[in-house]
């Protein structure tokens, strides 16, 4: 009668098991019979905001998810280097792999490409492979100096298109240049601080990337150097974000932004690349 009892009064569904689980007993009784498995597969209920569950990612920014490494490469363009015109600019995504997981295009007007220069308003339309519109950046026209301390440059970054996740502004400052990141209430939640120089010398351009009171670094914006001829006769930058694997994706998807601002503001211009 014992056993008929311990038999009929099984454990009912555990709650870390999912819907559509063929057989929770047998789970159960993998999992007793190894108690440190068990223990690792209890979830954790202090884990910091900064952490997503994967249905919380907005359309097409999972493949951002436990990256910690995303380079951005610019694409060549031959016409613009024939013609000594300024062309929109283009760039592939890439994992740490090297395999391409975007493909940004920008939308500006010809006139405001070559009088605003580096200054420009402009759209950039981030696709996956599919073609699917995943991030847009918004640039409007804004100044660029260390005597003007109003109307600093800003992006505004949407994912997916429509719906505003953050801002990277940058801050007045004399000697670094400076940015922050912000969520979409307009909330610093990070800090980018580049060097006085950004010229490189023929080396790396690191930009920092750190807790608002700059405590902490948690990562950085690398402008690699690609070798003398490329850096004088091209305009074609490649940039490496370094950041925690599990930082927030819509972090992320602001720091590829801010990428294309640090791109726009120093090296457009192949001699700014040195």
């Amino acid at each position: 009668m014992a056993s008929k009892d311990s038999q009929s009064q099984k454990p009912g569904r555990l709650p870390g098991f999912l819907p559509g689980s063929t057989d929770p007993d047998q789970h159960f009784r993998a999992a007793s019979s190894h108690p440190r498995k068990q223990a690792r597969q209890q979830p954790d209920d202090r884990q910091p905001s900064r952490f997503l569950p994967t249905a919380s990612l907005p359309p097409g920014l999972e493949h951002l998810s436990q990256l910690d490494l995303i380079i951005i490469h610019q694409q060549v363009e031959l016409l613009g280097m024939i013609l000594g015109t300024e062309t929109s600019n283009k760039y592939e995504i890439k994992n740490s792999l090297g395999q391409r997981i975007y493909f940004a295009v920008e939308e500006s007007i010809c006139f405001n490409r070559n009088v605003c220069s580096t200054l420009r308003a402009c759209t950039l339309r981030i696709t996956d492979n599919s073609g699917r519109e995943v991030i847009t950046v918004n640039r409007p026209l804004r100044c660029n100096s260390c005597w003007c301390p109003c109307y600093l440059q800003e992006l505004e970054i949407q994912a997916p298109p429509g719906t505003i996740v953050g801002y990277v502004a940058q801050k007045w400052d004399p000697f670094q240049p400076t940015f922050t990141i912000q969520n979409a209430d307009n909330e610093d939640i990070l800090k980018i601080v580049g060097p006085c120089a950004t010229c490189g010398c023929f080396g790396d351009v690191d930009f920092e990337v750190q807790t608002v009171d700059e405590k902490i670094t948690i990562g950085k914006i690398s402008k690699y150097w690609s070798g003398f001829v490329n850096d004088v006769f091209t305009n074609a930058d490649n940039f490496g974000i370094h950041v925690p694997a599990d930082l927030d994706v819509t972090l992320k998807a602001a720091m590829i932004g801010a990428c294309f601002l640090f791109d726009f503001m120093f090296f457009e211009h192949s001699l700014a690349g040195l």
